[in-house]
């Protein structure tokens, strides 16, 4: 799931984006974002999403299918660049950046 110089934060939001998917139910990770948050994607014509209730609607409406696994993180402060494959070998980037324990913006970009 991590490399060992994941931050904890990191992993449990992998945790619990995985458990979405395969329960279907994004309640419990869209309780991870501040309630302003922000949610953008880089190459894809969707979003952005400028809510918690919008990231969890969009991840109703099109829930992603597949889990991911973290290969590398890249931490500066409230910032965490974190590298991930999907479960087909898809691989991706996100930005997360940290307001406490919530994500107050999240930038997801995937390799071509």
């Amino acid at each position: 799931m991590n490399t060992p110089q994941t931050p904890g934060r990191v992993t449990q939001h992998a945790i619990a984006f995985n458990a979405a998917v395969r329960s279907g139910d994004w309640t419990a990770f869209a309780d991870r974002f501040t309630p302003n948050a922000t949610m953008h994607f880089t190459g894809v014509p969707v979003g952005p999403f400028t809510s918690r209730e919008e990231i969890a609607r969009a991840y109703t409406e099109q829930p992603p299918a597949e889990t991911l696994t973290i290969t590398s993180t890249d931490s500066s402060g409230p910032v965490d660049t974190v590298r991930f494959t999907w479960a087909s070998g898809g691989t991706g980037t996100m930005r997360l950046t940290w307001q406490g324990q919530l994500i107050s913006s999240l930038t997801i970009s995937f390799d071509s």
